[in-house]
């Protein structure tokens, strides 16, 4: 048996920014556009005018201040309000797979590692680009790496069960070194026309190279424990599939083809999930919540992850206790709470423990106990 340790990571994060300022003028010109055109049903009663959105709201509702996106033209124009990205050949990379390889390389330098020392990589990630073949496999073939690859979707909780995937594989001796990667295009499946979710989400991807402990060439993370858990609910959902175009009303553009949740209940319903499996895990690990040096937590909403870290510590954590990237990156899915570990890791001491939760539809969650050394 092995211990599997985080060696690396690695961040792409695409130059393109949207700021709540541009985001709420383009969502309000296109609210009244929509009223316009609707003016005469809207006086006679038969539905209500679309209300608008401001830089208050979003910042009250969330605490993201901007993201990150592949593309910002076509979300903020009013005609458009998604991403437009060319079409590419067959023989092109995909543009997850060009994300992917961003931050995998970057992960791979930090690691000392080549990709000849990699024997496994998992392209785990809230949607794929397309259903096959692989995008791991694809990353994998870009990169040179032998061995194999597969894709994970677990929506948000992608890395942290990639993670635990990748670990047991190191653990069992099936495999030397993983590489994690967590390309996240949520832009593409955000619907921008929507008051109440139009700002949570933006694009960004991940990596973690995850290996053998005794093979570690510099300052890493053990891997303690891992623990995941599910609990079906409807609550957050994505109904695009393949089967969309048999069903019978045809429709391409329904508005439960994009993301869509109930965020009331996922608030209510998600933190005592989460903060009773996080508790839950260190008491089996023999680890109180004072040994605890830093929690980083899926980037989906602050006031979750404050009302989270309250219940786990059982007082209000430290900003450092419990580091926020949500208002610089927004929402990323999957990569959230692996954007807010290599941000936010460098400066821990040998011997400090911390952990990385993340958590979503599903319900899922996973949560990773690591140590580091130096």
């Amino acid at each position: 048996m092995h211990t599997p340790a985080i060696t690396g990571t690695g961040v792409f994060t695409p130059d393109e920014i949207i700021t709540n300022a541009e985001l709420v003028a383009g969502f309000n010109a296109y609210a009244d556009r929509m009223n316009a055109e609707n003016a005469a049903a809207i006086d006679a009663g038969q539905c209500e005018p679309m209300a608008h959105s401001s830089e208050e709201f979003i910042v009250r509702a969330s605490g993201i201040e901007q993201r990150h996106v592949m593309d910002k033209t076509g979300i903020l124009d009013p005609q458009v309000m998604h991403p437009l990205f060319r079409q590419r050949s067959d023989d092109e990379p995909s543009l997850m797979a060009e994300m992917a390889l961003d931050a995998a390389k970057k992960a791979l330098a930090q690691a000392g590692r080549t990709p000849a020392d990699i024997d496994l990589v998992i392209c785990a990630a809230s949607n794929m680009e397309r259903a096959y073949p692989a995008m791991a496999i694809e990353i994998q073939n870009l990169l040179g790496i032998a061995g194999f690859a597969f894709d994970m979707n677990v929506a948000c909780s992608s890395a942290t069960f990639g993670i635990q995937t990748a670990a047991d594989m190191v653990r069992a001796g099936s495999i030397r070194a993983a590489l994690v990667v967590n390309p996240e295009i949520c832009s593409g499946h955000l619907e921008w026309r929507d008051r109440d979710c139009h700002f949570i989400f933006g694009d960004v991807a991940t990596a973690c190279v995850i290996e053998r402990k005794e093979a570690a060439s510099g300052p890493h993370f053990e891997i303690l424990s891992t623990r995941c858990a599910t609990q079906f609910s409807n609550n957050i959902r994505n109904n695009n599939g393949f089967l969309r175009r048999t069903r019978p009303d045809g429709v391409a553009d329904r508005r439960d083809m994009q993301f869509m949740q109930n965020g009331r209940k996922v608030f209510k319903e998600v933190v005592p999930m989460v903060s009773q499996h996080i508790a839950g895990h260190m008491d089996d690990a023999g680890l109180g919540s004072d040994s605890l040096k830093r929690m980083w937590l899926h980037q989906a909403n602050k006031s979750m992850n404050d009302l989270i870290g309250k219940k786990v510590l059982g007082r209000t954590p430290e900003p450092a206790e419990q580091p926020n990237i949500l208002q610089d990156y927004a929402n990323t899915s999957s990569a959230g709470s692996i954007i807010a570990f290599s941000q936010n890791s460098d400066d821990l001491a040998e011997g400090d423990i911390g952990l990385i939760c993340s958590f979503g539809a599903g319900y899922s969650v996973g949560s990773v106990l690591l140590r580091r050394h130096l």
